[in-house]
């Protein structure tokens, strides 16, 4: 799925950069009541493109600092003890959302750069949950994170048109800011696929590059 367009008129970017200087950039760390007509991730994305932040989607609306933590990842550079983030708030929105304390127990998902000639762009996703999930209305109130993006790298890419959106750090990361995301503001809310979660991990580990490793369940 591609990236929806972000409303660049003058109005909405200088409402954008306003609520950045006069509230994200000096929250540190409290949240941030949304009061823009614009959707949330317009925001989100606006700032990871044009600022030097990136985001980290959750569950828990209380956390203070982000400590390096195992992951669990197929490819290597996600697999590590990091602090792990994304520069696009589309993305970070979903891990907010899917409710992984309860029904949610496997997600695949990517979020991709397309970079073309003459410089121009457009980001592309895949978000799928265990299909088992779907019935029982898999969603949550969550909070996107904004963090600074002083420690962290980013991913490096193996194809030239392509450009990683994840991110991660070694160190420990504190966010300058939180928003609150609910389910009904994420714009692919009924576009996230479903699973089978063995047939995942066999195809997964038969071939590591063959993602999105699609079964017959939506």
């Amino acid at each position: 799925m591609k990236r929806p367009a972000i409303d660049d008129s003058p109005k909405v970017v200088a409402a954008f950069e306003r609520l950045f200087s006069e509230q994200i950039a000096t929250a540190n760390g409290r949240l941030i009541e949304y009061q823009l007509s614009a959707p949330k991730w317009q925001l989100l994305n606006y700032l990871c493109d044009t600022k030097d932040v990136v985001m980290h989607g959750s569950g828990d609306p209380a956390i203070s600092e982000f400590e390096p933590r195992q992951s669990n990842d197929v490819q290597e550079f996600g697999d590590q003890k990091a602090v792990y983030a994304a520069s696009d708030g589309i993305w970070a929105s979903y891990f907010a959302i899917v409710d992984r304390d309860g029904p949610v127990t496997s997600l695949v998902n990517s979020c991709t750069k397309i970079v073309f000639p003459r410089k121009t762009s457009e980001t592309a996703y895949f978000f799928s949950i265990n299909d088992d999930a779907l019935p029982h209305n898999p969603w949550r109130t969550g909070t996107v994170y904004v963090l600074p993006r002083e420690t962290f790298e980013m991913e490096e890419s193996l194809r030239a048109d392509r450009e990683s959106t994840q991110w991660r750090s070694f160190e420990p990361v504190k966010p300058l800011a939180k928003i609150k995301v609910v389910p009904e503001e994420f714009p692919f809310l009924d576009q996230i696929r479903g699973h089978d979660f063995d047939t995942i991990q066999k195809r997964a580990t038969q071939d590591t590059d063959g993602f999105p490793w699609l079964t017959e369940a939506y």
